[in-house]
């Protein structure tokens, strides 16, 4: 007497639901402890400022927090936004200047790299000075360009480009140092100039880490605004949490650090798509 075979209980799953589970456990890496990670902090964040361990005035509850942050979306009792400002014109001002600084100082800082990794000579004579620029904190020269260049929007667009010249100068110039010289021995065997050496050679070998080095330069863009915006930088998010310190507005400073760090991340998410399109071959062999 033969029975039919019976179906295995530990069989693998169908591809359609295999991929399906994948795609879901990707899901979760990627957001799930993330968003698990903010929900605790909010959690931690209320329980320390119920607990009057320290005045409100210093650890506002999330809900005067998230007031402040209708205050700066609405007009109330007269009063549009902040100085006559909603939080988006604020952040879309600071984000002006960002972009205007940060393409100059990337823009300046790749080509500079290029040349410091490429010329030897030139490399020791300005290392030290980008060295020098990248250890002084934004403050220490902010005011010498409000002295030289005014208030108005120059000295801020300087001062953030200054910030991300050195990130970006010093990664481009270590990257293409780095390059294979097998591969640029072998080019210049096939009769390669100079110039298709670096194009074909040098630049794409250096890519990768010359994107780290622009992610690095945004960052320490961003992390200059409230100094760049110290003078005369209503509107701009970076003057709203200024001014609002200035009167012990907790709420409103936190408002503003949230939006700078939100707007933060998600320019680094756009940075890193486009450096998953523009180097496809990082991390493979």
């Amino acid at each position: 007497m033969t029975s039919e075979p019976l179906l295995d209980a530990a069989a693998p799953p169908a591809p359609g639901r295999a991929d399906a589970s994948s795609r879901l456990r990707t899901l979760g890496s990627q957001w799930g402890l993330p968003l698990l990670s903010v929900v605790v902090f909010l959690i931690v964040y209320q329980l320390v400022a119920i607990s009057g361990i320290w005045s409100e005035t210093f650890v506002p509850k999330i809900g005067t927090v998230w007031d402040a942050f209708i205050d700066l979306s609405t007009t109330h009792d007269g009063v549009r936004g902040y100085a006559d400002y909603f939080w988006w014109e604020h952040l879309y001002m600071t984000l002006r200047r960002v972009l205007a600084g940060v393409v100059i100082g990337v823009v300046a800082g790749v080509l500079l790299g290029l040349a410091m990794g490429s010329v030897t000579w030139l490399r020791r004579l300005l290392e030290p000075w980008l060295t020098f620029l990248r250890a002084l904190p934004p403050l220490a020269y902010f005011f010498l360009l409000v002295i030289w260049l005014g208030i108005d929007e120059s000295p801020k667009v300087t001062l953030l480009a200054l910030a991300a010249l050195p990130p970006a100068a010093v990664a481009t110039t270590a990257a293409v140092s780095a390059a294979p010289v097998a591969l640029i021995e072998a080019a210049r065997a096939l009769g390669a100039s100079r110039t298709e050496v670096i194009r074909d050679v040098v630049v794409p070998a250096a890519l990768p880490e010359t994107f780290t080095g622009i992610r690095l330069a945004v960052g320490m863009a961003y992390s200059s605004v409230v100094a760049a915006e110290l003078f005369n930088g209503i509107p701009g998010i970076g003057g709203v949490v200024k001014d609002a310190s200035n009167y012990n507005n907790t709420p409103v400073v936190l408002v503003g650090i949230v939006l700078i760090g939100l707007s933060g991340l998600i320019i680094d998410g756009v940075l890193r798509a486009i450096e998953h399109r523009a180097v496809p071959w990082r991390g493979k062999a």
